[in-house]
């Protein structure tokens, strides 16, 4: 029962934060330009946009670590090429109207520095889409006082014990092989809290920076509209927007 309740209330976070965003995107787009996604997979989000806008295969630029993803999507016709964003964005400062990474900034080494080259290939005036979980969360807090490993993604100490909570080895066949790869595809590295994000996206020079909450858990789903306005500081996700100031140089 209690795990139903809570993902029901994970589904219905991720269903509006996802949401959210796109929106985003989709009204950075209205005056045309091209847009970056950062963390593309095989471009899955270009279909989500062009559910709610036409979006030229030429105007979408894709990034992603994963060879197999990045050459499924090039299969599809999508510009996606095969870079590290740890080690920074291969392309030219002052090109895209928009620059997105949804669920992509926790998997980063150093996300300040990509928010930094985020900022520099904007376009002045072009407006930069994040949804990244929330490390601040009166769950996480509830988490670390039961002695649980919150925010790690699969882990030899996190997803196996809380489903079998029992010792495994960890070579375990229990384990997903991905855990132990050097960069496995859902652990979570660094996550921010709410106010240091804002605080650094204001630092870069970002305008008109906006934070938006989703999720307060462990409150029913009926109260979250209302909750996550009143308290969006401890929500599980966030997506932030913010604009590259218009009178910046690229």
């Amino acid at each position: 029962m209690l795990r139903r309740y809570f993902q029901s209330l994970y589904q219905r976070t991720m269903h509006e934060a996802y949401a959210r965003a796109t929106r985003e995107i989709v009204s950075a787009l209205r005056g045309g330009g091209e847009v970056l996604d950062c963390g593309a997979n095989s471009g899955w989000m270009f279909g989500v946009i062009n559910e709610q806008m036409p979006l030229s295969t030429s105007d979408y630029n894709g990034i992603d670590w994963d060879d197999d993803s990045v050459k499924e999507g090039q299969r599809r016709g999508l510009h996606i090429i095969h870079a590290d964003l740890n080690h920074g964005i291969p392309f030219e400062s002052g090109r895209f109207a928009c620059v997105y990474a949804v669920s992509v900034l926790e998997h980063l080494l150093n996300g300040c520095r990509f928010m930094r080259e985020c900022h520099r290939v904007l376009k002045p005036g072009g407006k930069l889409v994040l949804l990244t979980p929330n490390i601040s969360t009166y769950f996480t807090a509830a988490l670390i006082l039961m002695g649980k490993m919150p925010s790690s993604g699969p882990h030899p100490d996190s997803e196996s014990l809380l489903a079998r909570e029992e010792p495994v080895r960890v070579r375990s066949e229990t384990l997903r092989s991905d855990v132990e790869r050097d960069t496995p595809v859902h652990r979570h590295f660094v996550v921010f809290s709410y106010r240091v994000l804002k605080r650094y996206l204001d630092m870069l020079g970002f305008a008109d920076v906006n934070g938006h909450g989703f999720g307060l858990y462990p409150f029913p789903n009926a109260l979250q509209p209302m909750l996550e306005r009143i308290d969006p500081w401890h929500c599980h996700q966030m997506v932030f927007v913010a604009r590259k100031s218009l009178d910046e140089r690229p």
